[in-house]
């Protein structure tokens, strides 16, 4: 008899865990269901679809198109170069910002995320003021990189800076330096200590870093449309002349298909190569792992990475406050206090406290959705369902916005999902995009847990939840905070799918700026890059405070 029950007890665990986990991952799929499957595939059947009828020759006709081939192609590369030179800039300040403690860190840390949450169009702006005709470079020394390869590249660099300083510098300042100090005692070189000890860990943050930043540069729509002008486009800006200018919905509904097929692909890949290199990681308390730089070639390091900083990410925000106070007596700043019936029902500065609002909730949403979908991903050894809405999670980059925008428009205007009227529309369409930065922060940390603290607390008779509660929450708040300020951060700068939902009584920030900058004339101008410095300064500002709540709430992680 007590043998069959010690028998029946492990079977009966196996199951509880095996619903814990099902119950977790609902809330996820439901939400990925009805607010990003749902009106995706409402608009790709709106244009695959003739008088009831699919016409899915359409495909073939448009892959055989040869400027659709090209802008495939151009697509491809110019992602797989940002990219690879993104990591090459920002690994050595994610180095420093994770071992290196010197004053103005978290000043400076705060001002390099603020690049990441500009809207593309207004990032596309100042590198045109920065590179373009009569830009800086072309006054100083008759330099022009508008219209071409490079002026992308440096934007998409200065976009997405942050995004590996504070995904892989995240984990970094949490490994344990004694392990790589331990190779070196044993006659391993400083660089091999590196590479067969710190790297391996680092790994499943550094590919979860590039995949970021990869699905950011392929479906690049603002950065492209503005510095490539008519020579270069991406699949983003494609779908959107097709859908816009053309009105030719059947094309951008096979060039979303092709994109979305061209992305599942990566994600697919990246969770199988993940998945074998993940391994159980020592963790310290962050605080720990920071000093002052030793010696000259440490100096000199720090010394690039700020000089770096300073010519990619401050100079051209620089160039944006500069043009916002080209007007004498701040005008362009008191222009943004009147009422435009031509573009607003609200004076343009109403759209701070609108971003603000829908920020937070967006950020709310997103926190939940993607702290469940994480836990539940947790264990490597889950199912092919749980393995497969891993890689579903990041769909949403991946996807062109211009497509979900117009679906939200055509899916959820019907009972018992009529929300177009709802305010709550823009922060649905928002955590879209900040739910997997939830997910890929948190999910290298909860793995990374080594998995014989949650057996030995259950063995005392905790329960799963309080498994949860004692063992990997304070492991993770510190990762938590840093994906609930990238949630808020994307967020505020989140463009592509809010510009068709936004009302005109309630714009967002990105909203009221490109629609400032689609209008003729100098004061229009001068708006928008006032209200982009103002986004500027609420962006710094709200991630300084993180950057304090998560220094002095997470001593302990």
């Amino acid at each position: 008899m007590d043998l069959a029950r010690t028998e029946v007890a492990p079977r009966q665990g196996f199951k509880r865990k095996a619903a814990a986990r099902l119950g977790l991952i609902v809330v996820p799929v439901a939400f990925f269901a009805v607010f990003f499957a749902y009106p995706v595939a409402a608009i790709v059947a709106r244009g695959l679809k003739v008088d009831g009828s699919w016409q899915f020759g359409r495909i073939a006709e448009v892959v055989a198109q040869s400027d659709v081939r090209h802008v495939l192609w151009f697509t491809t590369w110019q992602a797989v170069a940002s990219t690879t030179l993104t990591l090459l800039v920002a690994l050595p300040g994610a180095y420093v910002f994770a071992r290196f403690d010197f004053p103005g860190k978290q000043v400076l840390r705060a001002v390099v995320t603020v690049p990441f949450v500009l809207p593309t169009v207004v990032v596309g702006t100042a590198f045109l003021a920065l590179v373009g005709r009569g830009g800086l470079l072309d006054e100083l020394w008759g330099v022009r990189l508008d219209t071409t390869v490079w002026a992308i590249l440096l934007a998409h660099v200065f976009f997405n800076y942050a995004v590996v300083v504070r995904t892989v510098g995240g984990l970094w300042a949490q490994l344990d330096p004694r392990q790589e100090e331990a190779a070196r005692m044993l006659g391993a070189s400083r660089l091999r200590a590196w590479r067969q000890v710190t790297l391996p860990a680092l790994a499943p943050a550094v590919a979860a870093a590039a995949l970021m930043v990869f699905l950011f540069t392929f479906t690049s729509f603002g950065v492209v449309q503005i510095l490539g002008g008519p020579t270069f486009s991406t699949l983003e800006v494609e779908i959107y002349r097709q859908t816009t200018d053309i009105f030719d919905l059947s094309t951008a509904a096979v060039l979303t298909i092709i994109q979305f097929v061209a992305v599942g692909a990566v994600l697919a890949l990246h969770a199988w190569t993940v998945r074998r290199r993940e391994t159980a990681l020592r963790l310290v308390d962050a605080a720990t792992t920071a000093r002052r730089p030793r010696g000259a070639g440490q100096w000199a390091l720090l010394a690039g990475v700020l000089v770096s900083i300073v010519v990619l990410l401050l100079l051209p925000l620089a160039v944006l406050v500069r043009r916002s106070l080209d007007a004498p007596d701040f005008g362009y700043y008191r222009a943004l206090t009147r009422e435009d019936g031509g573009l607003f029902l609200v004076p343009p500065v109403e759209a701070i406290g609108n971003s603000l609002q829908y920020a937070v909730a967006a950020t709310a949403i997103a926190v939940v959705i993607g702290a469940l979908a994480a836990v539940a991903l947790t264990r490597r050894d889950a199912g092919r369902f749980v393995r497969g809405f891993d890689a579903l999670l990041m769909l949403p980059l991946g996807v062109s916005a211009v497509t979900v925008g117009f679906g939200f428009l055509i899916a959820l205007d019907e009972p018992p999902l009529d929300l177009r009227s709802s305010w709550i529309l823009v922060p649905l369409a928002q955590a879209l995009v900040g739910v997997p930065f939830v997910v890929r922060t948190m999910l290298p940390v909860l793995r990374a847990v080594d998995v014989r603290l949650r057996e030995a607390a259950a063995v005392l008779g905790a329960s799963p939840w309080r498994v949860w509660r004692e063992v990997d929450l304070p492991m993770v708040r510190r990762a938590l905070l840093i994906a609930a300020g990238f949630a808020f951060a994307v967020s505020l700068g989140e463009f592509g799918a809010t510009v068709f939902i936004a009302r005109p009584d309630n714009p967002t920030l990105p909203v009221a700026v490109a629609r400032l900058l689609g209008r003729a004339g100098e004061v229009n101008y001068g708006q928008a890059m006032a209200l982009s410095t103002i986004l500027m300064i609420v962006c710094a500002v709200a991630l300084l405070v993180l950057e304090r709540l998560r220094t002095e709430g997470t001593g302990e992680f």
